[in-house]
């Protein structure tokens, strides 16, 4: 059997932590899960990790403020995402949707991964209000996942786990060479305090490149 053979067939596992609620997020997960197809690597899986963005900042987002970041990341560096978003439906909490994901994990990694990313489609892509109890119980019964939407320990014990780790923000990358925070964009505010983003190429190259080789 040939190396590249052999490291096709082997399973390999990317951490990130993140809120389900982040449109930065959403942005470099579509593009690491984009990248992998081309690659054909199927073998290496995402774990998405809870971060939740309200327990770090003591407050929940502000549903305005997110519109205001997605249509800045539209306009700047994802024209074809966010068509649907819909700041009326944004979910007054993610920790629903965060149990849920982590439900799904704890019966699968692979299942995890799907239900992880329908959760940021659901929100992002159809303007689905993910914190609608109706929602999450007819995503989990789709995924044969059961699971008490009331029962947030294992994202607690995430948080716990990320704030150990030194998660510094949503996304949070952790593969074999080590951390990266937000790799696939460069974000940051100008004098003006306006958001400029822009996609860091050679970034987000240099963290794929430890994910697949």
């Amino acid at each position: 059997m040939s190396s590249t053979t052999h490291r096709t067939a082997r399973s390999s596992e990317i951490e990130v932590f993140a809120d389900v609620a982040c449109p930065f997020t959403h942005v470099g997960l579509r593009r690491f899960v984009e990248r992998r197809t081309e690659l054909g690597r199927r073998d290496v899986t995402l774990r998405v990790r809870a971060w939740p963005l309200e327990i770090v900042n003591g407050q929940t987002l502000d549903p305005h403020f997110i519109a205001e970041e997605v249509a800045d990341i539209r306009n700047q560096v994802a024209p074809t995402l966010f068509e649907q978003f819909a700041e009326d439906a944004f979910p007054a909490s993610s920790l629903p949707a965060l149990t849920v994901a982590a439900a799904a994990y704890e019966r699968d990694l692979a299942l995890g991964e799907r239900v992880s990313l329908a959760l940021r489609d659901l929100l992002f892509e159809h303007g689905v209000d993910i914190a609608d109890t109706a929602v999450l119980h007819r995503l989990a019964a789709e995924h044969d996942v059961p699971v008490d939407l009331a029962d947030t320990r294992s994202v607690l014990d995430d948080h716990a786990e990320g704030v150990a780790r030194g998660v510094i923000g949503s996304p949070h990358f952790f593969t074999p060479a080590g951390g990266f925070f937000c790799p696939s964009l460069d974000v940051h505010r100008d004098a003006a305090g306006h958001l400029r983003i822009t996609a860091d190429t050679s970034g987000f190259d240099q963290f794929l490149t430890t994910c697949f080789e």
